[in-house]
């Protein structure tokens, strides 16, 4: 099975994602909490292996963790160096 990636890493959002939690002060724990009021059911370890790139993250996730950590996602955008990729 062939790991799709992006560079070196499986997501560009995680480290975005782990620095809105953090400057919200929420544990992944809380956070994941947060999700499941969305219908979307991530442990804490799994909300660690995104936040460091490690899984692959899915659209819905990413648009109910944008919400609720209030991510901007033209900054997702502007976050990766589409140039080096070529």
């Amino acid at each position: 099975m062939v790991t799709k990636k992006c560079g070196n890493k499986k997501n560009i959002t995680g480290t975005i994602i782990k620095q809105a939690r953090e400057s919200k002060r929420i544990t992944k724990t809380e956070l994941s909490h947060r999700l499941e009021l969305y219908g979307i059911y991530l442990h804490r370890n799994e909300l660690y292996r995104i936040e460091n790139n490690l899984v692959l993250i899915k659209d819905f996730e990413l648009l109910a963790l944008a919400c609720i950590l209030d991510i901007d996602l033209n900054q997702i955008k502007d976050c990766i160096n589409w140039e080096s990729l070529k």
